[in-house]
């Protein structure tokens, strides 16, 4: 590595514009950001050495100015918002700096569907059936040819938009002019293709790093807990796969990165039928993924101090023999949304406690007084659990979740939790289906929980005027209320009580 001292544009917010920061940091480099009003007061500008205000995080000439201005070597996009928009690399590296990801001539692949299942065809990767069509009568004959249920996709997809399942003829008409819209709303491109619909497939991505002459991967991730095609749990390595099976799966998208010569971090992404125990590609995703802290855990590589190598030293270090799999790591997101609408919950964090100890990583962009607006996506943080086997990293999740205090939003912590104590997903045999299958369980196992702290907030506000903090520890566990309930709403209850003590003593030492 050289002695250089590179500054880093950090083009996002919130965790991720945090977790970039600090390997920019580890490097020995200089981080540098923007921020946009809304984010005045956000915690990523405290992560970096400089920063310049923006109107957007989509406005690829302010950010490309607030790059010149700061003197910045390079702009690391992070993801979402143009982390995959290959008119913005092609600007930046037209503005004389470098894009830290892959070429714009990869990405504009990797965003066309289409051409992304021609080339996983052409490097011999195996692939649903799938075709171009044009109107509803395509999809017909398609479905006649293959059988139905069949899915309808946007060629310019992505985030689960312009998706829509076909069970019939009768549907065929109105689906497609709906997900021909919504495709053109959201991604200015309102082509579609068809492919046939697998029932209750796995959802498994494999990282790869490319610097032009190799590809290796970083074995793979299991992201089959979703809702409305948004990923909510994110494992590694995935837990049903055989040795021969990953070694299948790996091999496969190193061969299409390889094809397409691909340059720097990304994923392949898979179905995989637990039924066939066959494997087909659906995608690329030619950027970091919010997920990829699970990767980084049972690995030891930090895939962003390796993109930011690859792109400013001119090569990867690592070979495939360097890696192995250490362990096993689940990973969820916690929203600020409601947790049975998942709508979101802007507001303002009035109380804020991590989780910590063995095997826990939190990836967090707020803080205690941290706005959350509505405007952006509604991540507070990701909580990642480590430990030697699958068992133990659950464990220490749920301990982890339980002990995370969060107030002033609503948070989605309680279907998390509900989710993670599943017997089937305890099992490791969840689906892409698990929610539409096992959400009236989760949503009761969430009722259950809320009756408790209801319960526990109804003791605390009855007993508070009155020497509180001596009752609790003395209220008694008759025959008839001994329950395990009983005990959970006597503990549930000292620690609001605790938490509210403790606000108490904030705002007078404030004032």
């Amino acid at each position: 590595m050289s002695d250089k001292k590179y500054r880093i544009l950090i083009s996002n917010r919130g965790e991720i514009a945090i977790r970039i920061a600090r390997s920019v940091r580890e490097l020995k480099w200089i981080p540098l950001g923007v921020y946009t009003h809304l984010d005045k007061r956000s915690l990523h500008r405290k992560y970096v050495d400089e920063d310049y205000e923006i109107s957007s995080y989509l406005e690829i000439d302010e950010i490309i100015e607030a790059a010149l201005e700061l003197g910045a070597d390079a702009i690391h996009p992070g993801y979402g918002f143009l982390s995959e928009n290959p008119e913005f690399a092609k600007r930046v590296v037209k503005a004389g700096l470098v894009f830290i990801g892959p070429s714009p001539e990869t990405m504009e692949l990797a965003g066309d569907k289409a051409r992304a299942k021609e080339a996983a065809g052409n490097a011999g990767v195996p692939t649903l059936p799938w075709s171009i069509v044009e109107d509803p009568c395509d999809v017909v004959d398609f479905a006649r040819e293959h059988g139905y249920p069949v899915l309808l996709k946007a060629v310019g997809g992505g985030g689960g938009m312009g998706i829509r399942v076909i069970s019939s003829d009768s549907d065929v008409e109105s689906l497609f002019e709906q997900a021909s819209r919504e495709a053109e709303a959201a991604f200015g491109d309102s082509r579609l293709y068809v492919e046939k619909y697998l029932d209750s497939p796995k959802h498994v991505e494999v990282q790869i790093l490319g610097d032009g002459e190799r590809v290796i991967h970083l074995f793979e991730r299991d992201c089959s807990i979703q809702r409305r095609h948004q990923k909510l749990v994110e494992e590694a390595p995935a837990p049903i796969l055989s040795r021969s099976e990953r070694k299948a799966i790996t091999s496969d998208a190193v061969k299409l990165m390889e094809y397409i010569g691909y340059v720097n971090a990304g994923t392949v992404e898979f179905l995989f039928d637990p039924r066939t125990r066959r494997h087909y590609f659906i995608e690329i995703n030619a950027r970091l993924q919010v997920e990829h802290p699970v990767t980084e855990m049972v690995t030891g590589v930090d895939i962003v101090k390796q993109q930011l190598l690859i792109a400013l030293e001119g090569g990867m270090s690592l070979r495939q023999s360097d890696v192995g799999i250490n362990g096993h790591a689940v990973e969820v997101r916690v929203n600020a949304e409601n947790p049975l609408t998942m709508m979101p919950s802007p507001g303002v964090i009035e109380d804020y406690i991590e989780p910590s100890g063995p095997g826990i990583r939190v990836d967090s962009g707020v803080c205690y007084g941290s706005a959350v607006p509505s405007e952006y996506n509604p991540l507070i943080s990701k909580v990642i659990a480590w430990a030697s086997t699958r068992d133990e990293a659950l464990s220490r999740l749920k301990r982890a979740l339980s002990e995370y205090v969060i107030a002033g939003v609503e948070t989605n912590i309680l279907l998390l939790r509900s989710i993670l104590e599943h017997p089937v997903f305890q099992k490791g045999i969840h689906t892409t289906k698990f929610l539409d299958m096992y959400m009236h369980e989760i949503t009761y196992s969430m009722r259950e929980w809320e009756r408790i702290h209801a319960l526990a907030l109804a003791v605390v506000s009855l007993r508070s005027v009155n020497g509180f903090q001596s009752m609790i520890p003395r209220i008694p566990v008759s025959s008839e209320h001994g329950s395990h309930r009983f005990r959970a709403i006597r503990r549930r209850a000292w620690v609001y009580w605790s938490m509210l003590r403790s606000r108490v003593g904030r705002r007078s030492r404030t004032r």
